[in-house]
């Protein structure tokens, strides 16, 4: 379905203005992907990684840079899709009308809509669970759901913001490899914004450190593992040591600001 898009960002800053005095969140900016590249972006707390994912996905429109999308700098409001953090289904629907909410809106035959939503139900692996409702699911299931709808919409680009954090460490990586499956298949270009050290290395083609605020690029660091890949490979030597080189960068970052947040404390 999906042929893979390019996704260009470039000179990217954004200033927040509170009272009197301004912060700059994201500085100078820049990085593209391939054509169904997985990238993720790591950083430490307060770095601007959600900024940046608002930026790109048209949520906040007054920044300065540019973004490119396939080499155009018009995105379309429907090419970005967004999966959050925060529970996003809606409890008085079932997982197959939460998947079929923005096809609903969009005007999407009745027929087609259904369809395609049953399709990506099963992608997801929540076939037998489309008549289930959220307080059903387990919240793993329901980020299942949450990314099914998203797909569902066809993006050329999916965003993901911290979508398992609120999740154990055994169901992120098996929803990981749930992930990486339908990235596989569907040639999905995806950005994911994480804390998560393996889970980013894990999942990714490649890994953007980014600095404390203003948030920076710091490295682009290559994950050079094997696909198709699972969460088996988290055992692996090499996977290690792309977790303690990444490591190594954000420690850095998060004593920076750990430093400066007891600065202001005092």
């Amino acid at each position: 379905m999906f042929n893979g898009h390019s996704l260009s960002v470039e000179n990217i800053t954004k200033r927040f203005v509170l009272g009197d005095t301004g912060i700059v969140a994201v500085s100078d900016f820049s990085f593209a992907t391939k054509p169904g590249e997985f990238i993720s972006v790591i950083g430490p707390s307060g770095c601007g990684k959600s900024t940046l994912f608002n930026i790109i996905g048209g949520f906040i429109k007054d920044y300065d840079g540019k973004i490119f999308l396939d080499g155009k700098e018009t995105i379309p409001r429907r090419a970005i899709g967004a999966v959050f953090q925060e529970e996003s289904t809606f409890p008085w629907r079932t997982a197959l009308q939460n998947v079929v909410l923005p096809l609903e809106c969009a005007g999407v035959p009745k027929g087609e809509r259904i369809e395609r939503a049953r399709h990506f139900i099963k992608l997801v692996g929540l076939e037998g669970f489309e008549n289930s409702y959220p307080a059903e699911l387990s919240g793993g299931m329901r980020q299942r759901a949450a990314i099914a709808r998203t797909l569902a919409f066809d993006p050329k680009i999916l965003l993901m913001d911290e979508p398992f954090a609120s999740l154990d460490e055994q169901t992120r990586l098996l929803l990981g490899d749930k992930v990486l499956q339908i990235q596989q298949e569907l040639n999905q270009t995806t950005l994911l914004i994480t804390h998560n050290i393996t889970e980013a290395v894990q999942l990714s083609d490649r890994v953007i450190v980014m600095t404390y605020r203003p948030g920076r690029l710091k490295r682009i660091v290559s994950i050079d593992l094997p696909r198709p890949r699972t969460s088996e490979i988290v055992s692996s030597p090499r996977f290690g040591e792309l977790v303690g080189m990444i490591w190594n960068d954000l420690r850095e970052e998060a004593s920076q600001g750990m430093t400066e947040a007891e600065k202001g404390a005092h």
